[in-house]
């Protein structure tokens, strides 16, 4: 690895005349101060850019590991930010997220393919999993939704207020009925109707939805109250990048009317839950979940209501969590280093 570093070069001085500029600057009285860039008969240069990545690593624990990843990142000239790291003692697994800045990387920016390659490669030493996810270009998202508006709407004014650092790429739907909202919010949206099954049904709805996937380059595909249980074929390709809401406080009352099945049992809490959307039914890896109490005088509609407000949340929090790469799935299990 050593013959790779180089020095890491020295920024640039400060522009011939400046500082003379601005001395002979404040030396003058009265009147506005001109600008230091004005004076110099230059023109303010934007801040210089900033590249960023995060980093995901999981691997057996061991002696060694933390050390080994900071020496390859400190040896390239990456800057380690942020750390989070977690050891589950009953699997004896590491986990661990680093956000780095690699702006003055010694083999410079452009070459992350370079320190990829020494990842690999120290990844093979100590049987580590790992991905990076560069921060510098925004993700791509699709929503899926059917007929209910109330996830929708949450997470297009998330987006439009810079909560969700994403891309709303399209809004997709099995129903014609929120158009509206996507228009409302300047997002593409496709009506693609499930057509029979003598037509070849879900399926060739699916592959419809792939094709759009593919051509947007998706990065995230948000189930939001998309009321539609998706096929095998679909959810091996694409479960990890997929998170459903579930309007129910897991593992309990899965499948359909929750809310009517916890009415008729009389719980006194309900919840909800948003996970990652495996074959398994609304039995995927858990990535958020929150609950509100329920009163005996609460009706149906009341369990609604909260239930909605629950939903809104826990999908916001899932979702800016996976964007933020701070979800590492572990059998059916995550690890969500919160930020």
């Amino acid at each position: 690895m050593s013959d790779l570093v180089a020095p890491t070069p020295a920024r640039a001085g400060e522009a011939p005349g400046v500082a003379a500029a601005a001395a002979a600057a404040g030396a003058v009285g009265g009147g506005a101060r001109p600008a230091v860039a004005e004076l110099a008969g230059e023109t303010a240069s934007p801040p210089p850019a900033t590249f960023t990545a995060v980093i995901n690593i999981k691997c057996p624990d061991q002696t060694g590991v933390v050390a080994a990843v900071a020496h390859l990142l400190h040896g390239y000239g990456i800057n380690i930010v942020e750390t989070d790291q977690f050891t589950d003692p009953s699997s004896a697994v590491y986990f661990q997220r680093l956000k780095v800045d690699y702006t003055l990387m010694t083999i410079g920016a452009a070459n992350t393919g370079v320190m990829e390659q020494a990842l690999r490669e120290l990844a093979g030493r100590y049987k580590m999993e790992w991905s990076i996810t560069y921060r510098n270009r925004k993700q791509k998202v699709a929503i899926l939704v059917s007929k209910d508006d109330h996830c929708l709407y949450d997470l297009l004014i998330r987006h439009r207020s810079g909560e969700l650092d994403c891309v709303v790429s399209t809004i997709i739907s099995n129903h014609d009925k929120l158009r509206n909202v996507a228009d409302m919010f300047g997002v593409p949206f496709v009506h693609l109707p499930i057509p029979p099954k003598d037509q070849g049904g879900k399926r060739v709805q699916e592959i419809q939805i792939e094709e759009i996937l593919e051509k947007e380059s998706i990065d995230l595909v948000v189930l939001a109250r998309y009321m539609q249980i998706l096929t095998k074929d679909f959810c091996d390709k694409h479960w990890q990048h997929t998170i459903n809401i579930h309007h129910s406080f897991l593992p309990a009352f899965m499948g359909a009317k929750p809310y009517h099945k916890a009415h008729a049992r009389g719980v006194k809490i309900i919840g909800a839950t948003a996970h990652y959307a495996t074959t398994d039914l609304d039995a995927g890896p858990i990535i958020e979940q929150d609950v509100t109490r329920i009163s005996h005088s609460d009706s149906v509609a009341d369990m609604i209501r909260k239930g909605r407000d629950l939903e809104r949340l826990v999908l916001a929090r899932a979702v800016r969590w996976h964007l933020a790469s701070a979800v590492l799935v572990e059998g059916n299990k995550t690890v969500v280093f919160m930020s």
